[in-house]
């Protein structure tokens, strides 16, 4: 990554501070992303502040996202059987 992507990604992720619309992940999960030419940042909002949990090109956010989603699958499943169990 040239130096000059390196500013732009960083001067965005410096906006974030103050940004008030992101897209926000579906499934209720507390991650919002703002969009750099062809890199994205997803951010969690915790209490008074935004934490960056990933910066990166498409592909490297596809794969993110999809291991989020595969985490995310699998605590549905346990919660479910848990359900399930004390029925």
């Amino acid at each position: 990554m040239n130096m000059g992507l390196q500013r732009k990604i960083w001067k965005q992720i410096q906006q974030i501070k103050h940004v008030e619309k992101a897209k926000h992940l579906k499934h209720g999960l507390p991650y919002f992303i703002v969009e750099t030419t062809q890199y994205r940042i997803a951010y969690k909002k915790e209490e008074n502040k935004r934490v960056i949990y990933f910066a990166g090109n498409h592909k490297q956010y596809e794969k993110w996202y999809l291991s989020l989603m595969k985490w995310y699958n699998e605590k549905q499943q346990i919660t479910n059987q848990k359900q399930q169990t004390l029925n």
